[in-house]
């Protein structure tokens, strides 16, 4: 198709978008004569080009911040670029080029594309987290946590990508792989830095009831994530030894069927337990093998392995000696690292007791049937009576479960307590293109925080990222001086996670040039929180659980006055071709630059928008991004028709008043249905996709209507429809409704391109007129026993025992020789006469 055969698009948009740029027209003044309403998507990490998701995302945010400035509010819709991460790195590796200027020229071409979009960005907020400016306040914040006893550093078990060559949070490892590169992760001990986000874990639960829109998806995924359980902590003692194996269960009620304990691969005290054992050698082998960091949800799918460590524990409660293994399905990241196994009681563990021999003790009988642990084939894990559980035989398993953990903690065997799944946030990572971490290793005085007064501290530009360098490798930036003594020192040489830069960036737009501060607090006290969050259900877990970390930590540091960042959160679906995610590997990938240079971003637009609900997976269809393009001209022919050639004049919007009758009528009342179900549509559940159905409906209405160029009701009612469409599509294809307003409304409306009012987002939203819409009459079918049997029409305000009245007359030959029992009837809609044969 040649740009010739249609609307000039290419023209329109690069008028439009230049007009825009050059008014100013969506950067935010601070006048606040207006409601706010603060609309934000998830910012990009500039790896190179924008993909079909990134337009989804960005083309659903703009379609929101237009249609709420022309609904009165003021609108702060900005843009900045999550810079800091390993693709920068990878890429110097692959193509010999600094991270810094690698991004740099993808933010300029991908800020280039969004343009190209017409989204309605006030750019002069732009951040971009690799700036010095930006992470001066990573570093400020993390030493305020720091002061505050969020942040230390320890040795620990980490998970480790080998080929990323850093450490992973937890929250990065997903089925056991990177989460970047999808490389096996493996556990290594290293002295890392942490976030304390576990002394938050009770409030990231607690103010989930403030995210009242939000998927119950995403808060259901946190709210598991963070796994708060109530259990006991059982000590078991190693045999022989004062060594304590601390166990935590939900199942106090089994703990007489406890018949051996597992112990995680990782778990630290192994090491010592088996020194100078028969199996020493081969336990290290298995531990070995299964440092690979498991999820919880893994351990479901894994074929269970273990080894007998040749130790035993004690069972605190019979001082039975059971056998103490290693097996890969205990996580060192869950409870304490170490289980009570109960195989009766527990398909896990079940199963391992079957493939290995270990024996089975039923310690719960059903109700339902009597069970017996020689004969079980799986676990009874539901609730029954207690047996073979001493004092506590016939105890209801659920009653038993307080009453064995009370006993035990009375008798100091162990004690009830609270245990959560989270765990402290890994920040430190070892590469050089993130934030470096404030902090100075002084031989005399130990950890120092760097002053407030010398951040930022920045990156140094000579690290040779193809040789593998990182800070370590640039003496000139590890070698300073303490801040306390003057004496020589060094530099922390690790950098932070890259989400650390992603948990505040919000509230840095709202004052992107502060310098005395990370946020203006005055400023984010009027337009935070975010009122709509735009962004994929990946980041669930992730960013937006430390986004509400760094709003919780924030906000009691004084810096920002509300609980949570965001207030409403939509999560888009993929975008999908031929049935799967896009991407090169499968060869389905529609670039965006390709498809807006043959239809113009528009038609880009109205397609992503109209092929499925925000919240779906988007199938790509080149035949309804032809159908898009094909609506979008019949708009543009039929308003030029009619408008351009001056056929009709005035605003189309001073007609209520009229006597409308016939198809006049019609069509004022499909016009006033439109805008109320536009409106609907996109205020209260963003089906685009409805609303834009709907405006396509008026287009054909237009377009049938037999126009009558001397009649004045008709020249008004033609008016207010193609003002209405016009109006009514602005916010999904802004370059073509811009052109058609200035071109045919503008004038008629006294204004000219130059006034304040010059942009159509200038123009408040239509309101429909409830009067125009009102039905003046209903047809009622008629039924019989349940059969279609006629049809009356009657006005609408007829109360519903006349309409009973007249259908009965209506069909009283029908059923002169039978008896009426029953009339039900459908308000507007139906009567069903219900009849029986007449009694001799």
């Amino acid at each position: 198709m040649s740009n010739q055969e249609g609307y000039p698009f290419e023209q329109i948009e690069t008028k439009w978008q230049k007009f825009w740029e050059e008014k100013g027209i969506f950067n935010l003044t601070s006048a606040k004569k207006k409601p706010k309403y603060y609309c934000l998507e998830m910012f990009p990490y500039p790896s190179g080009r924008i993909h079909m998701g990134h337009v989804r995302n960005y083309v659903i945010g703009d379609v929101i911040a237009r249609f709420k400035r022309m609904f009165g509010y003021e609108v702060l819709h900005p843009m900045g670029w999550d810079a800091f991460g390993l693709p920068a790195e990878n890429a110097a590796l692959e193509k010999g080029i600094h991270p810094a200027k690698w991004t740099g020229q993808n933010i300029e071409y991908m800020k280039s594309q969004l343009k190209k979009l017409g989204l309605s960005y006030d750019w002069t907020r732009e951040i971009a987290t690799c700036s010095p400016d930006y992470y001066k306040w990573n570093q400020w914040l993390f030493l305020k946590f720091y002061e505050n006893g969020l942040v230390y550093k320890k040795q620990a078990e980490v998970n480790w990508c080998e080929k990323c060559q850093t450490v992973l949070a937890n929250e990065q490892v997903e089925a056991g792989l990177c989460w970047r590169c999808s490389t096996v992760v493996k556990s290594k001990k290293l002295d890392q830095w942490f976030f304390k986000i576990t002394a938050y874990a009770d409030r990231l639960l607690e103010e989930q009831k403030l995210l009242k829109d939000w998927p119950e998806r995403v808060l259901s995924m946190q709210i598991n994530w963070i796994g708060k359980s109530f259990g006991t902590e059982i000590d078991f003692r190693v045999a022989d030894t004062d060594e304590i194996i601390k166990v935590f269960t939900t199942r106090a009620d089994t703990i007489f069927g406890a018949t051996y304990v597992v112990l995680a691969p990782q778990y630290p005290l192994l090491e010592k337990l088996i020194k100078g054992t028969q199996q020493e050698n081969k336990i290290k082998e298995f531990i070995e093998r299964y440092t690979v960091r498991q999820d919880l949800e893994d351990i479901e799918k894994i074929e269970k392995e273990g080894i007998f460590t040749g130790k035993y524990a004690i069972n605190p409660v019979n001082n039975e000696k059971i056998p103490m293994w290693i097996a890969n399905y205990v996580l060192m990241e869950y409870g304490t690292g170490a289980i009570m196994a109960v195989p009766a009681h527990d398909q896990r563990d079940f199963e391992f007791a079957a493939k290995y021999g270990l024996p089975k003790r039923l310690v719960i009988q059903s109700p339902l049937e009597e069970l017996s642990a020689q004969t079980m084939t799986y676990a009874f894990e539901d609730e029954g009576f207690l047996v073979n559980s001493e004092q506590f035989d016939n105890t209801p398993s659920k009653e038993a479960i307080e009453a064995i953990s009370l006993w035990m903690e009375k008798e100091k065997m162990g004690r009830r307590t609270v245990n959560y799944r989270l765990k402290d946030w890994l920040v430190s990572r070892q590469r050089y293109w993130g934030t470096p971490i404030p902090i100075i290793y002084c031989p005399d005085c130990g950890k120092v925080p760097v002053p407030e007064q010398d951040l930022p501290i920045e990156l140094p530009e000579n690290v040779d990222i193809q040789k593998g360098q990182t800070l370590a490798d640039v003496p000139e930036f590890v070698n300073t001086t303490c801040p306390q003594c003057g004496h020589q020192a060094k530099r922390e040489t690790d950098t932070m996670d890259t989400f650390v830069d992603s948990s505040w960036y919000f509230s840095r737009y709202i004052s992107p040039k502060q310098e005395n501060s990370p946020v203006d607090i005055e400023e984010t006290k009027y337009w935070l929180p975010v009122d709509q969050y735009i962004g994929g259900i990946e980041h669930a877990i992730l960013h937006l659980l430390y986004a509400r970390f760094f709003t919780k930590v924030m906000a009691d540091l004084g810096l920002l006055s509300v609980k949570e960042p965001f207030l409403n959160l939509l999560t888009q679906g993929m975008v999908i071709k031929d049935g799967a995610k896009m991407s090169k590997s499968k060869g389905n990938v529609v670039d965006p630059d390709e498809i807006i240079a043959k239809y113009g971003a528009d038609t880009v637009r109205l397609f992503i928008l109209f092929a499925s609900p925000p919240e779906k997976d988007l199938e790509w269809s080149d035949q309804g991004v032809e159908g898009s393009w094909r609506f979008l001209n019949r708009v543009y022919r039929i308003v030029q028709q009619y408008a351009k050639e001056g056929k009709i004049r005035g605003s189309g919007f001073g007609i209520r008043d009229l006597e409308l009758v016939g198809d006049d009528k019609r069509l004022h009342a499909a016009t006033h249905k439109t805008i109320k179900r536009v409106t609907e549509d996109i205020e209260t559940e963003f089906h685009f996709n409805t609303a834009i159905a709907s405006i396509m409906e008026l287009v054909n209405e237009i377009y049938k209507y037999q126009f009558r160029a001397n009649d004045n009701s008709s020249i008004f009612v033609l008016k207010e429809a193609l003002e209405a469409v016009v109006l009514l599509l602005s916010p999904m294809a802004p370059h073509l409704c811009e052109e058609l307003w200035e071109a045919c409304f503008v004038e008629a409306l006294g204004k000219t391109p130059t006034t304040e009012q010059a942009s159509i987002f200038d123009q408040p939203w239509l309101k429909y007129n409830p009067e125009a819409i009102k039905e003046e009459e209903a047809v009622i079918v008629i039924q019989v026993n349940g059969k279609v049997r006629g049809k009356i029409t009657v006005a609408v305000d007829v109360v519903d025992e006349e309409i009973k009245n007249l259908a009965l007359a209506e069909i009283k030959d029908k059923i002169k020789d039978k008896q009426v029992k029953k009339i039900i009837s459908v308000p507007k809609k139906l009567v069903n006469i219900v009849v029986v044969p007449l009694q001799v």
